[in-house]
């Protein structure tokens, strides 16, 4: 076996590559999403790439489908098991407002997962020290099991004790005895996700677990079994929100690590690619069909943070520091009186873009690429798919243009500066918010639009290079080809770091290294393939907040202090008097896979002639104009191309502008930059 095949389920399209590690052959093909049977488009587009699933060692998959579930209100009916006295916790939360509502007067808060006629306290205690208090109460956990089951019809329970994170017996005891007498009935236990303290975070983690646990494993288990019909006798694999994969297996007993899996692929392919190419500073943007997702990489590593959002619920788990907004290729333009916006609303896979003409009636950004002559009706999709630009130019004159007594494609760039603005404020959460000058970083855009937005999102950043990675359409599957097997275990251990001796740190990291250890081992891995890291989550004393230090070869509790010190005046550009304290010691346990090598081949000095000009909008002369096109396979290591201009690939388009230049570099990416004109 020597196939390795990726497949990613987008808003619109799926994604599959497959590569042969023998021959070093890489294809890639796109097949519709089919939201209401998710696992046939994944299945057509394995088909149209034409991989042989008898030869495949490995398939690694990403997939929206929790995410959506979440997003759409259409996860599973859900209870929640508690302590006593304590069933409104979830309810309360933090009592804080969101941040973009926070001056509004009519907010209303959003209405609850689970409600509170489906959550249940039973009588069961631990200390704040894990010891027990009182004997959970397992008569009164079957009743509350009944009652959640028989009467409210719930198909999974989240089970969350206080401080079930010390000790997690309570939560193991309460899952078995639910599990016993409704084996149907998907359980989730706060304590199996996240070993950390904060009973409200806890509880909303294990909720989301279980709002998505029995769509998850139902999808899992039919196309799993969808694949074996088809040969497939290999493991298979999920991409993991906070990076890296796990087994499917280990992704139904807890889902909720794969909410994010989609954006994480890509994710991980730019870090890889930036590694090998010398750019460990990129700020990435994946714009697909259905939304625009952006993160940092610095010095070679995604952002990971641990206490993300997702829909106003917390989630306790690693995800990587993704901002999405609406502002895919299928996001609709529409208008607020006489106030242009777009998205977050998309015209997703069905019926899609006007241009698409499968029914779709609201103009989208994909309709105004079209109208402003970036993408050729007759040649989308590698001339699989002919486009409606008529339809296209008529939506956005009837719904936009015509309200605004404005023309087709002065509308059109306005929905183009208005994702523009949408995203630029996204970016800026995540760069200058944290003290990072995005100015300072390349950009690699893939997706299926990135790659036409992004040269114009670096124009209005005075961003100086944009990389285009080869395939960049298939960009987030090709990052799975690249993932590793990773899991994170984490311990709370509050502590003043005067308190603690370097011995009272290194044990607890030797017993999460066991425990992350014996995991890969499990799953395969010998104990040479499996790399290690060592974090502790720290604060001063007081501090709400902490920042991430790494604690690799630590030879004594100063150095933590000065590590420490250091990473807080990086973040925050000071330093305090206060005495520091150690919140969480992480480990990241990392299982290596064989990655497809980056092919390089020196620049060859040559010239290259358009193969046709197209009229289309230049938004540094701020008019129509003629555009240079060129096919990308014909573009070898070397090129320089001058704006404006389009480079056509079978699934997806570059454009560049007339004050912007393009070179192909030696590994096949392509490299736009701003130019002398």
């Amino acid at each position: 076996m020597t196939e390795r095949l990726a497949v990613d389920i987008g808003g619109t399209f799926v994604d599959a590559i497959f590569f042969n590690r023998e021959t070093g052959e890489i294809s890639v093909e796109k097949a519709s999403t089919t939201p209401d049977e998710p696992e046939s488009g994944v299945l057509t587009s394995i088909e149209k790439v034409g991989a042989n699933l008898r030869n495949a060692e490995a398939f690694v998959h990403g997939t929206t489908l929790g995410l959506n579930a979440v997003l759409e209100r259409d996860g599973a009916t859900t209870g929640i098991i508690t302590n006593d006295g304590f069933r409104d916790v979830y309810e309360i939360g933090r009592t804080n407002t969101e941040r973009e509502s926070m001056y509004d007067i009519r907010y209303q808060k959003p209405e609850s997962l689970v409600a509170r006629r489906r959550r249940v306290g039973v009588p069961g205690r631990l200390n704040a020290d894990g010891e027990e208090v009182e004997p959970l109460d397992e008569d009164a956990v079957r009743d509350a099991a009944a009652y959640l089951v028989e009467e409210r019809d719930v198909d999974g329970i989240a089970v969350c004790f206080l401080h079930s994170y010390r000790n997690p017996d309570h939560e193991r005891q309460a899952a078995e005895i639910v599990r016993d007498a409704y084996p149907d009935v998907s359980v989730s236990i706060s304590s199996a996700i996240t070993r950390e303290y904060r009973e409200y975070e806890r509880t909303s983690t294990a909720v989301m677990d279980a709002y998505i646990k029995p769509i998850f494993e139902t999808y899992i288990k039919n196309l799993d079994a969808a694949l074996a019909d088809r040969g497939f006798d290999a493991p298979f694999f999920v991409t993991r929100s906070g990076g890296g994969t796990l087994t499917a297996e280990s992704a139904t007993d807890a889902p909720v690590h794969t909410i994010l899996s989609g954006p994480a692929g890509g994710l991980i392919g730019a870090s890889h690619v930036g590694r090998e190419t010398g750019r460990e500073n990129l700020i990435t943007v994946d714009m697909g069909g259905t939304s625009l997702d952006a993160c940092v990489i610095e010095d070679g590593m995604p952002a990971v943070k641990y206490d993300s959002r997702l829909e106003h619920q917390p989630l306790m788990i690693p995800v990587y520091d993704i901002r999405t907004i609406g502002a895919g290729g299928g996001s609709i333009a529409w208008l607020d009186g006489e106030l242009l916006k777009v998205g977050p609303r998309s015209a997703g896979a069905d019926p899609g873009p006007v241009a698409y003409g499968r029914g779709g009636t609201e103009p989208t950004v994909t309709d105004a690429a079209v109208a402003l002559g970036y993408i050729d009706p007759d040649d989308f999709l590698g001339g699989e798919m002919e486009l409606d630009a008529a339809g296209a130019r008529g939506s956005i004159e009837e719904a936009l243009a015509d309200p605004l007594d404005s023309s087709v494609t002065d509308v059109s760039r306005g929905v183009f500066d208005v994702a523009l603005a949408n995203t630029v404020g996204a970016i800026r959460e995540i760069t200058i918010e944290k003290g990072l000058d995005p100015r300072e970083f390349s950009m690699m855009a893939f997706g299926g639009a990135g790659p036409m937005f992004v040269p114009l999102l670096a124009r209005e950043m005075g961003v100086d290079e944009v990389v285009v990675p080869e395939a960049p359409s298939v960009f987030s599957a090709m990052g799975m080809l690249m993932a590793d097997v990773v899991y994170d275990f984490a311990r709370t251990n509050i502590a003043a770091l005067s308190d603690l001796e370097l011995l009272d740190v290194e044990t607890t990291f030797e017993e999460l290294d066991a425990e992350a250890i014996e995991t890969l081992t499990a799953e395969g891995f010998e104990e040479r393939e499996i790399d290690l890291e060592h974090t502790l989550e720290m604060r001063y004393l007081g501090q709400e907040h902490t920042v991430e230090v790494d604690a690799n070869s630590i030879a004594s509790i100063d150095e933590v202090s000065d590590r420490f010190e250091r990473k807080h005046e990086d973040r925050y550009g000071h330093a305090m008097d206060d005495p520091p304290e150690v919140v969480h010691q992480r480990v990241r346990a990392i299982g290596r896979n064989d990655k497809p090598p980056l092919e390089r081949e020196e620049p060859v000095d040559a010239s290259y002639e358009p193969v046709e000009t197209r009229d289309a909008y230049c938004f540094a002369v701020g008019e129509r104009t003629a555009f240079d096109v060129y096919d990308r396979g014909d573009l070898r290591p070397g090129a320089s191309i001058d704006g404006p201009a389009v480079v056509r690939e079978p699934t997806t388009t570059i454009v560049f502008h007339s004050d912007q230049m393009a070179t192909v570099d030696e590994y096949g990416q392509l490299v736009i930059s701003r130019g002398e004109a």
